[in-house]
């Protein structure tokens, strides 16, 4: 028990500025009992606030803020890159706070948003309630994109390496963007991987880069919001670790988004336009 309360001690005291934390456990057995220490993913109340209004609480790994409120404020459509005048980060005891200033008539327009104030972890609709908002239609994607099979497969081969926070833990998700030849420009991790990818493109239009110039490459599922995000975006290609979701592959075909699923090693499934994989 005393371990225990020290393990929740220190997770209050650095949970909320660590992506990582070290947390004793016991490993119970076969008539055996073992102390041990693991690396656990930290993952924080972020509240995004815009123009002082409070729009969604979203739990995600405290890492890459202004990354997240970027990609967050641009695939949900509430504001353009070029609209957002200043993005602060606030820490407060027990979350973040990003404020966020857009011009007034986009943040006036999120009262009528639906969406409630709390999600979970990177949670694709975070309380929307009204179903033609979640289900937008998809932004048609307009790009020349052409890639080989051995870019995936060389995007597939690096991304593991390039995930610090997982390594340790095996609890994070992550997201990437490659360029056309398959090599990885972006990765950026977090407990939820709508944040993950949020933090891509946010970290994308942030530098200048624009993201129709390559693809992106998730660890997780292939699900109809990251295909939304993508739209939005204006990324031709969207490759996953996992399957894709019926949904998904409905939204890919409609948006002009190349949809690839199972890509593991050297070998991957392609659901939609597949004319985009050079042959």
């Amino acid at each position: 028990m005393g371990m225990g309360m020290g393990a929740i001690n220190e997770l209050g005291a650095l949970g909320y500025s660590a992506p990582t934390i070290s947390h004793d456990y016991v490993r119970l057995g076969d008539g055996a009992r073992e102390g041990q220490r693991a690396v656990l993913a930290s993952e924080v109340p972020v509240a995004l606030v815009y123009n002082g209004r409070p729009h969604a609480v979203m739990m995600c790994t405290p890492a890459d803020f202004e990354d997240f409120a970027y990609g967050f404020t641009i695939t949900e459509n509430i504001s353009s890159a070029g609209e957002i005048r200043r993005v602060d980060v606030v820490k407060y005891a027990k979350g973040v706070e990003l404020q966020i200033e857009v011009p007034a008539e986009r943040a006036d327009s999120l009262t009528n948003r639906g969406r409630a104030i709390v999600g979970r972890t990177g949670c694709g609709l975070c309380g929307v309630e009204v179903i033609d908002e979640a289900l937008r239609e998809p932004t048609l994607v307009r790009s020349t994109l052409v890639v080989t099979r051995d870019a995936l497969w060389r995007a597939s081969e690096s991304l593991g390496g390039q995930q610090p926070l997982n390594e340790g833990t095996n609890a994070i998700h992550a997201a990437a963007w490659a360029a056309p030849d398959g090599s990885l420009r972006v990765v950026r991790e977090d407990v939820g991987r709508h944040n993950a990818l949020d933090k891509v493109i946010g970290a994308l239009l942030r530098a200048g880069t624009d993201p129709s110039a390559g693809f992106l490459f998730v660890t997780s599922r292939a699900s109809y919001e990251l295909i939304q995000k993508a739209a939005v975006a204006n990324v031709p290609l969207l490759a996953a670790v996992s399957r894709p979701t019926a949904l998904a592959v409905q939204l890919a075909d409609e948006a002009g988004i190349t949809l690839v699923g199972l890509l593991r090693g050297r070998t991957a499934n392609v659901y939609t336009h597949v004319e985009r994989i050079a042959v």
